[in-house]
């Protein structure tokens, strides 16, 4: 059987929440409409005094840290006191093949086993730790890299390619993108979170733009980013050519923090991205993935305030500013 049901009046709209602004049930069961309340400029999430800044109309504006400490390998540059020298121009750079240091933070099977995307990931990030004075276990920890491990990644296509198709257990492990985090874990004892990104050539900006919006989260947890690139092999090589290793590692602190530590500044833009005085480290920032850092190292190399450009997705940059 069935009847048919009185016709409810549509509502004009009623705010979900109880929002301070909209229609409102009046006693008696009519409505009015409230008076708006005007939109502030921007607020802070949280509560806090530094990090996402909004504009009128609640886009995200701007992310804010400290940098506390940095980590540097790449071609003719064994570390981030070499490097600051060449970048400030106190000294020539002279381009030169990447030394990979050897882990010794891990133990001997491990050392064994680890490749070049492991050592200098991890050469850059206790370079890092150790400048800001900080314990590498209590840290989070982000990697981004374009591509992992291409030697490793090389090898299995080959086995793959032969009669004989079994892969080592250990090359598989190997081959996973999280596997530099994996062992920053052993070298460490870290047990806080660790994420693995990878956006091909903007790879640099997706974890460098990670750790700051986690700073907003998490204030009081210093975030370690660590990018890095490894080359592949022929012929792998001719498809995605990487020139050399590259790491680089930026521990990273909340603006509020009252340590003495630069700040950084990151914000979107449509600029283009920032082209290096030096014809040689210009050729390195755009060979390598995670040499997109240069321009930012450049300006904390200097200790002077300014800002660079980083190239980012196809239409998007990152503007970086610096406040020493």
């Amino acid at each position: 059987r069935h009847e048919r049901r009185r016709a409810v009046p549509r509502r004009e709209w009623r705010p979900l929440g109880g929002q301070r602004s909209g229609v409102r049930r009046k006693r008696g069961g009519s409505y009015e409409r409230r008076r708006a309340v005007p939109r502030r400029e921007w607020r802070p999430l949280g509560g806090q005094r530094s990090g996402v800044r909004r504009k009128r109309g609640g886009s995200p504006m701007r992310l804010e840290a400290r940098i506390e400490g940095i980590g540097l390998v790449g071609p003719g540059l064994a570390n981030w006191r070499e490097g600051r020298l060449l970048l400030a121009a106190q000294s020539t750079y002279v381009p030169r093949p990447t030394v990979v240091p050897a882990p010794d933070a891990l133990p001997a099977t491990e050392r064994r086993r680890a490749g070049k995307s492991v050592n200098v990931s991890l050469a850059a990030g206790l370079e890092a730790a150790s400048a800001a004075g900080r314990s590498p276990r209590d840290l989070v920890t982000i990697f981004a890299s374009s591509s992992g491990d291409g030697e490793n990644c090389h090898w299995i296509c080959e086995t793959l390619a032969s009669n004989d198709r079994a892969i080592s257990p250990t090359r598989f492990h190997n081959s996973v993108h999280n596997a530099p985090a994996g062992y920053w874990g052993i070298a460490t004892g870290a047990m806080r979170p660790a994420d693995c990104l990878g956006a091909f050539d903007a790879s640099f900006g997706a974890g460098l733009l990670e750790a700051m919006t986690r700073l907003v989260v998490e204030p009081a947890q210093p975030v370690l980013v660590i990018a890095y690139d490894a080359p592949y092999p022929e012929p792998l090589h001719t498809a995605r050519a990487i020139a050399d290793s590259f790491a680089v590692a930026l521990l990273l602190a909340s603006a509020s923090d009252s340590k003495a530590a630069p700040r950084l500044t990151l914000e979107f833009c449509h600029e283009r991205g920032e082209v290096l005085e030096d014809a040689a480290l210009e050729r390195m920032r755009g060979e390598i993935p995670a040499a997109r850092s240069l321009p930012l190292l450049t300006l904390l190399a200097r200790k002077s305030s300014g800002h660079a450009v980083i190239d980012y997705l196809d239409g998007l940059s990152l503007r970086v500013g610096t406040m020493a």
